[in-house]
């Protein structure tokens, strides 16, 4: 009998050692770990979340975790894009920079604007984003789409005929999609009717052919030389005298009126609302409206801001009006960020030159209507895509 108690003592004591191993650690001993996922390690920007993944295997446990990582990108900076090419060999365009700017104090020196990615072996530009995706084209005929964050690449087949009007989130099915027009028509039957001029849709991941959808009238269809802006689940392009809109979840189009403009013209989100701008034949001063009533078209006059051109000539070379412009919140404020030559300039909403930086000259700088929100959200499509690398060419 005492054997017995003996033994059942023992096995107990076992259990309740094996009970005891069960349990994890804390992650952080004296804080819950609710605290530290949810409060901390979820505000921490990509790179220290890489990091701390290295510092013992319950970060890396709790840093890895679908929920965790959604609620991460959630949480991060959405910034304008743009782009540097370095020639390589015999003066070829090799390597493509994107570069996201994030922050008014950022346009100093090389050091301070490292790029989200380099890539190489090929002419690459930006066509479109989301979520933190990037899709480009390869030569200006193939497409790809990379994750500049977790350095996941892959080709996009069957879009060779097609140009890419924007990229979204389908959200009744979950998947990304790629809004297109069919390219080779647009350039060899000009004179067609709309009807000959269908839209297409390409679920990426699906392996299936871009499916045709209802068709949008005639000025629509010009529209595929313009970067779409994603607002309230719907992408917007400003043509002419109106902006086309194209529901997302319905993948329907229609049509919203913008303010009375003149002048080279184009969209922006601030702040949560649609803006627009639009610039004098001189591109010296520019007029910037707001939707204060995005359901009803309502649009309000903001500011009138004058380029510093007396100042930029002065500093760097001589103005011309040919520029790429984007208006961005940063850090609270409305600023203009201006691209000439190989200048790139940020305006606050006074005309003041506030920064400015300068590309060498063996690199051709640009500015992009894309954003760029970071993300470490792994997506199931990626591996399914024929060339898909993680980490190696064309990342450089």
């Amino acid at each position: 009998m005492l054997c017995s108690r003996t033994e059942s003592s023992s096995q107990l004591a076992t259990m309740a050692e094996a009970a005891g191993a069960a349990v994890p650690a804390p992650l952080h001993r004296g804080l819950p770990d609710e605290i530290v996922v949810w409060e901390i390690l979820v505000r921490l920007p990509r790179k220290a979340i890489l990091r701390c993944r290295a510092v013992c295997p319950a970060w890396r446990r709790a840093t890895s975790t679908r929920d965790f990582l959604l609620a991460h990108h959630g949480r991060q900076p959405t910034f304008p894009l743009f782009y540097a090419y370095e020639k390589g060999d015999e003066g070829r365009n090799t390597i493509l920079d994107i570069i996201p700017l994030g922050h008014r104090a950022a346009l100093t020196t090389d050091d301070q604007l490292p790029p989200a990615a380099r890539l190489g072996t090929a002419f690459f530009y930006m066509e479109a984003s989301c979520d933190g995706l990037l899709v480009l084209s390869m030569n200006y005929r193939r497409f790809c789409i990379c994750n500049p964050a977790t350095r996941q690449y892959a080709p996009l087949p069957l879009l060779h005929d097609f140009s890419i009007l924007g990229m979204y989130l389908h959200s009744p099915t979950g998947r990304y999609r790629l809004l297109l027009n069919k390219l080779t028509d647009l350039i060899q039957h000009e004179d067609l009717p709309t009807a000959e001029y269908p839209c297409h849709v390409f679920t990426i991941g699906s392996g299936e052919l871009p499916r045709r959808i209802g068709c949008p009238d005639a000025e629509t269809l010009l529209i595929y030389t313009r970067v779409s802006l994603m607002l309230h689940g719907s992408l917007h392009w400003s043509k002419g005298q109106m902006i086309i809109v194209f529901d997302t979840t319905a993948e329907s189009f229609r049509q919203m009126h913008p303010p009375i403009v003149s002048g080279d013209h184009d969209l922006f989100e601030i702040d949560g609302k649609l803006g627009m701008y639009s610039l004098n034949d001189e591109a010296t001063i520019m007029a910037i409206w707001v939707m204060q009533d995005y359901q009803g078209e309502v649009w309000a006059f903001k500011h009138r801001v004058e380029l510093p051109v007396a100042e930029v000539t002065a500093q760097f070379e001589e103005f011309d009006n040919h520029l790429n412009i984007v208006v961005e919140s940063l850090d609270g404020d409305m600023l203009v960020l201006v691209r000439f030559g190989n200048y790139l300039l940020q305006v606050d909403i006074n005309g003041k030159l506030v920064a400015s930086f300068h590309r060498r000259c063996r690199r051709c700088l640009g500015l992009t209507q894309l954003r760029l929100k970071q993300t470490l959200v792994s997506h199931s499509f990626f591996p399914t895509l024929e060339g898909y690398v993680v980490n190696a060419s064309p990342f450089i």
